[in-house]
C-alpha cells in the first residue's frame, strides 16, 4: 500500500512536525502573554518553538511563585523570555519581581566597600544596635547627630572611638555608614591590621588610592597592627595627610587611647621615634573627635 509519507523528504517531515508543535503552543494563553509585544511573524517564531516551550514553562512557574525560595526556574530569580532585538528573536533571562525587590533592597551596599572588614558589619543596622547600656548613649547620640548633619560638601570631623574589646565600636560606625549609603554616600571600612599586611599584593596601590579619596572612611582597629617604620611613614602618614588636606571625613576605632596609640606608633624595629608618632596623632586629632566607650563585650 502506498504511504503518503513516501514522497516527503526528512526536512519536509520535520517542518510538518514543527508546524504541529507550534500550533499547539500558539493556542496556549501563556504563549500569547509572552509574545504579544514581540511583533514577529509566525513564520519566524516557529523556528524557536522549542525555546518558546521553555519560556512558557518558566513563565507559568513565575505566575505561581510566591518568593525566591519557591523559584522552580533554571536560574533562580530569572525567567527565560523572548525579545525582539532589531527584528530578531533573542532569548534572555529577565529578573522576576522578587529578584528586583531584593536587588533594590540591597543596592545601597554598592556604596560601601569593605577591605578585610569583618563580615557582620555588612548587615550593621541602627535598628539592631545595643541600647541597654547607658555607657553607650553618648556615642550613639553623637553618631545620630552626625547622621542628621552630614553633607559630603562640607568639612565634617569623624570620630576616634576607643574602648574595650568587643563593645560594638565598629558595628556602630558601620551602621551609620550603611544608613548614609541609602542616601547614596560612598564609604569604605578597612580592618587596618590586615589591610597593612596586604601591602605586597598587586592590587594594594589601587586599594590605597581608593581609601585615600573615599568621602567616608573607617580605619578599624588602628593600633592592633604590627608596626614598622614603613607602614607608619609610607602608608598611614600620607593617608591621613591627604584626607586632612582634602577635608575627607575619617573615623577610627581602637582599643587604645590616643596617648597609648602615640606610644605604639613611637616604637618600631628601627627604634623609638616620638616626633613621627606625634605628627600622626596630630593628624588624627585634626580629622576626628576623641570619644571613649566602655561597655559589655557583645562578642561573648
Amino acid at each position: 500500500m502506498h504511504n503518503i509519507l513516501d514522497n516527503i523528504s526528512i526536512d519536509e517531515l520535520k517542518n510538518l512536525n514543527l508546524n504541529d508543535e507550534y500550533k499547539k503552543i500558539k493556542s496556549n494563553s501563556t504563549f500569547k502573554l509572552i509574545t504579544k509585544n514581540l511583533k514577529i511573524k509566525d513564520e519566524e517564531l516557529m523556528k524557536y518553538t522549542s525555546l518558546l516551550e521553555d519560556s512558557i514553562c518558566e513563565y507559568q512557574n513565575c505566575l505561581q511563585c510566591k518568593n525566591l525560595l519557591d523559584c522552580k526556574n533554571k536560574v533562580e530569580g530569572y525567567c527565560f523570555l523572548p525579545e525582539n532585538i532589531n527584528g530578531n528573536v533573542t532569548f534572555i533571562y529577565k529578573p522576576c519581581k522578587y529578584k528586583n525587590i531584593m536587588y533594590n533592597k540591597n543596592k545601597y551596599l554598592e556604596n560601601v566597600k569593605y577591605f578585610n572588614a569583618p563580615e557582620y558589619v555588612k548587615d550593621a543596622s541602627l535598628n539592631n544596635i545595643y541600647k541597654s547600656d547607658k555607657n553607650r548613649f553618648a556615642v550613639i547620640n553623637y553618631l545620630m547627630d552626625f547622621l542628621d548633619d552630614y553633607e559630603a560638601s562640607k568639612k565634617t570631623k569623624g570620630l576616634y572611638l576607643h574602648g574595650n574589646f568587643g563593645c560594638g565600636k565598629t558595628y556602630l560606625i558601620a551602621a551609620i555608614f550603611n544608613e548614609l549609603a541609602h542616601k547614596n554616600y560612598k564609604s569604605c571600612i578597612i580592618f587596618y591590621p590586615e589591610f597593612i599586611r596586604q601591602h605586597f599584593y598587586d592590587d594594594f596601590n589601587e586599594k590605597f588610592e581608593y581609601v585615600k579619596k573615599v568621602p567616608l572612611l573607617l580605619i578599624d582597629d588602628i593600633g592592633a597592627e604590627g608596626l614598622t617604620a614603613w607602614n607608619r611613614d609610607e602608608v598611614l602618614c600620607p593617608l591621613l595627610q591627604y584626607r586632612m588636606d582634602n577635608n575627607l571625613t575619617t573615623f577610627f576605632t581602637s582599643n587604645l587611647t590616643l596617648k597609648e596609640l602615640e606610644s605604639h606608633l613611637s616604637n618600631s624595629k628601627n627604634g623609638v621615634d616620638e616626633v613621627k608618632a606625634k605628627r600622626i596623632i596630630s593628624r588624627i586629632e585634626q580629622l576626628s573627635n576623641d570619644m571613649e566607650m566602655i561597655s559589655k563585650n557583645l562578642r561573648k
